[in-house]
């Protein structure tokens, strides 16, 4: 059976999908057809619901949750690190401010319009220009993701807030960023099939503990001290199994956003 495998070309993706791409493990007989894309391209299409398995941003999910579930492997949750917004040395950001985001649907803007709800002139571009785009004063200020956290100082911005440790302080839980999600019209015996393999995967990244071709080809950064710490940072016990805490912290943006919501998670048993 061919399952549509979509997913980022950032490090923590790759580094869990690594195995199932290249064929390192066993995966039971399916055919997985890989598609990389931005994550706020996988948010979009995840409304149409047009990939089979999909990487997602959490806040995104909130909209498209009646065409997936969430799978129990395979997420990045940080601990109390999380999307930064920065500006240039001497900046001031105002409620008028103009911010650069990764993308509307975007878990960034989300937890941007947690910790400052009044700043309202946000505007969406590739997330790889926004420190540019700061630079260059097109934007006061941007929310950063990926590898960039790991390269603003050094470019000449600097931290206004990690909007992570707001949300770790406020709810006691983990950063809920991402997600993979399988499509309800898929058989719930292949749900549970995708999951394993996925698990499976992740767990040969691991247990080898190497940067592939595959991981580096891909990543937006070329050093390899930045690549690893991008993984280390997002790739914990959470996706190996996001558990009742990982799924707490998933239930928080659902509340906050005072959405209902009803059996999104995949089932334990089939």
């Amino acid at each position: 059976m061919k399952i549509n495998l979509a997913f980022s070309p950032c490090p923590n993706d790759t580094f869990i999908f690594d195995a199932i791409v290249n064929k390192k493990i066993d995966i039971e007989g399916l055919d997985f057809n890989i598609i990389l894309a931005d994550i706020e391209q996988l948010n979009k299409w995840s409304f149409q619901n047009i990939y089979d398995v999909t990487k997602l941003s959490y806040f995104a999910y909130t909209k498209s949750c009646n065409n997936y579930k969430i799978l129990n492997s395979g997420s990045a949750l940080g601990q109390g690190c999380g999307p930064i917004l920065v500006k240039k040395p001497g900046a001031n950001i105002t409620y008028e401010s103009r911010i650069a985001i990764p993308g509307e649907y975007t878990t960034a803007n989300f937890l941007l319009s947690v910790a400052y709800p009044n700043l309202k002139n946000k505007y969406s571009v590739m997330f790889s220009d926004i420190e540019k785009l700061v630079l260059d004063e097109k934007y006061d200020a941007g929310v950063i993701i990926h590898e960039n956290r790991f390269t603003y100082k050094e470019k000449g911005l600097e931290k206004v807030q990690d909007l992570g440790e707001v949300w770790s302080v406020d709810t006691g839980l983990p950063i809920p960023l991402g997600g993979i999600a399988i499509s309800r019209d898929l058989d719930n015996k292949i749900q549970h099939q995708v999951d394993r393999i996925i698990k499976r995967s992740l767990e040969y990244s691991i247990n080898n503990n190497i940067l592939s071709d595959y991981i580096k080809n891909n990543a937006q950064e070329i050093d390899e001290d930045i690549i690893r710490s991008h993984i280390d940072l997002y790739v914990n016990e959470f996706s190996l199994s996001l558990g009742d805490i990982g799924k707490s912290a998933i239930n928080k943006v659902f509340e906050k956003l005072g959405i209902k919501h009803n059996d999104i998670y995949l089932d334990d048993v089939y």
